[in-house]
């Protein structure tokens, strides 16, 4: 049985000052396990991997951009990280390509060790500037069902929110459902809160095709949504922070896992 799904949700993002502000949309996500995408480009029609189909993943949309494997750079950010799991599972949650097409403001690689054991999270961050950042956190012993972790920002994302901010992390692995959870802090405490939360659904001939006809402009959507609420902010007078490119295209961070609550 495949370990890939699709899970159908809710984006919610809220802005919680200096002027309140949200929106909400559905939309569609992949669970990958990168060990299947080869077994995927077999089975079914309507998906491919690193060539064109109606739903399409390629290597060159992650990690270091060059359409190399993925593997191998998981494991030496991991590596970096202090941690040995090249045995283990790799699922990413992200958007997959939709008639060639594909942007994604975050996707999430769970990683395991050969027990099935989930030992670390990457949450990797693209910005409109084609520049991404990944941020690699271990999970810490004793954590209960859902994860909470921390990270500094280290790359620029939005015009709306400066750079002096904490990444909270509060996620439900995939399962039956999962759910992404991010607020976003400054010196003043929360200022804005996003979540995806999603339903999972088994890999099929059928799903795919029902997938793609109620998404059929998944990307257009989310890329059209980024511009759209940038300017309904603009128009309420949120202050615009000037863009600060990265040292490099590519780079990466080592974050934290905080403490389980009882």
């Amino acid at each position: 049985m495949l370990e890939s799904a699709i899970y159908e949700g809710l984006v919610v993002h809220e802005r919680l000052r200096p002027k309140h502000h949200r929106l909400s949309y559905r939309v569609f996500s992949l669970l990958l396990d990168i060990d299947e995408l080869d077994t995927l480009d077999r089975k079914f029609r309507l998906f491919a991997y690193n060539r064109w189909a109606p739903l399409a993943f390629f290597d060159r949309d992650h990690g270091l951009a060059d359409g190399s494997p993925l593997r191998p750079w998981v494991e030496a950010r991991l590596k970096e990280a202090g941690l040995n799991v090249s045995s283990g599972a790799i699922r990413l949650l992200c958007y997959p390509r939709v008639f060639g097409y594909v942007f994604n403001p975050l996707s999430v690689y769970f990683c395991y060790d050969k027990n099935d054991c989930l030992q670390a999270i990457l949450y990797e961050v693209c910005n409109t500037y084609k520049e991404r950042h990944t941020y690699v956190i271990p999970v810490g012993e004793g954590n209960n069902k859902v994860i909470r972790q921390q990270v500094q920002k280290s790359m620029y994302v939005s015009p709306f929110i400066s750079m002096e901010t904490t990444y909270h992390f509060q996620i439900l692995p995939p399962d039956a459902e999962t759910s992404i959870g991010i607020r976003q802090d400054d010196s003043d405490g929360p200022l804005l809160v996003a979540s995806f939360k999603g339903k999972r659904e088994q890999i099929s001939s059928e799903t795919l095709a029902k997938t793609l006809i109620r998404f059929p402009l998944l990307t257009f959507k989310i890329i059209a949504g980024i511009h759209w609420e940038a300017l309904r902010l603009w128009l309420k007078g949120i202050r615009f922070v000037i863009y600060k490119p990265a040292a490099q295209s590519v780079e990466s961070s080592i974050g934290q896992s905080k403490t389980p609550e009882n």
